[in-house]
């Protein structure tokens, strides 16, 4: 199947808020217990003026995934480094979209002058973990144990890539 990546847009607000509360509600690769409102989706739409956002669809321009870059911190002297989010719904991963969110996200963090892009990732989500170290990212620290999502306590695992 042929996937593409479309710049993030207010017209994507529901398929992006319902993918992103299908993580919530199933998995620990979102941190949030409880599903979210559409209206968190402006954070999303605020994030995207300034950095990579995208959504991917399949062949059938049907949304089953969505990414973005973020500033890492918001003091100016962290201004070369982002934090990368994305999603892909199950059934469309390990289909090379990862690469691809990840290959397109690195030629436009370089050309607005990135140099480092990380990634946090739940203990819990080894594939996670295992597909960012394959692609770059070396493990930089782990928080042990500061999260607790349905009772389950997990860690809080970052990683790094140099451009």
């Amino acid at each position: 199947m042929n996937y593409a990546l479309e710049p993030l847009r207010e017209e994507h607000r529901r398929p992006v808020m319902e993918i992103f509360n299908h993580f919530i509600r199933n998995t620990f690769a979102a941190y949030p217990e409880a599903p979210l409102s559409e209206s968190a989706y402006d954070q999303l739409l605020a994030v995207a003026t300034r950095y990579p956002a995208a959504v991917v669809k399949d062949g059938g321009q049907q949304i089953v995934g969505f990414a973005f870059l973020q500033p890492y911190h918001a003091a100016d002297s962290f201004r070369r480094t982002a934090v990368a989010t994305y999603f892909i719904l199950p059934d469309h991963t390990r289909k090379g979209i990862g690469t691809m969110i990840l290959d397109a996200f690195v030629s436009e963090a370089r050309e607005k002058g990135l140099e480092h892009i990380l990634v946090n990732i739940s203990s819990l989500n080894p594939g996670s973990i295992e597909f960012h170290r394959k692609n770059g990212f070396r493990k930089c620290g782990t928080f042990e144990d500061i999260g607790i999502k349905t009772g389950k306590k997990f860690s809080v695992v970052w990683m790094a890539r140099t451009l």
